[in-house]
């Protein structure tokens, strides 16, 4: 990941989010396309990101690296990469998904 953090956002799961539904109900799981909605939804929230993804979104690179439960404190960071905006997700010290965005503000840009 690039060094420099161009912007944060805090996100609260809570314990009654919908896509805990029957994801699992014995141990509730938070499903990798809810986490995604999170990250597009806090990007979008910053203009300058918004402009540097588009109105349709390129996911280049998508990890997940650890669960999400009920209750999660989500640290969702991005940086500024030359052609993709990269970001990662972290709950407490512990990285839960990170991947890349590619960029729609630079002409005849694709992702890596």
């Amino acid at each position: 990941m690039s060094d420099s953090v161009v912007a944060s956002r805090t996100v609260e799961i809570a314990h009654d989010h919908r896509a805990f539904d029957g994801h699992f109900p014995a141990r509730p799981v938070l499903p990798g396309v809810a986490l995604l909605a999170e990250v597009l939804e806090a990007a979008l929230r910053e203009p300058a990101l918004a402009a540097c993804i588009g109105s349709q979104p390129r996911l280049a690179v998508v990890k997940f690296l650890a669960p999400v439960g009920p209750g999660a404190a989500l640290e969702i960071e991005f940086r500024l990469g030359p052609r993709v905006l990269e970001w990662r997700v972290r709950e407490g010290a512990r990285d839960v998904a990170s991947g890349q965005i590619g960029r729609a503000d630079i002409g005849g840009a694709t992702a890596p």
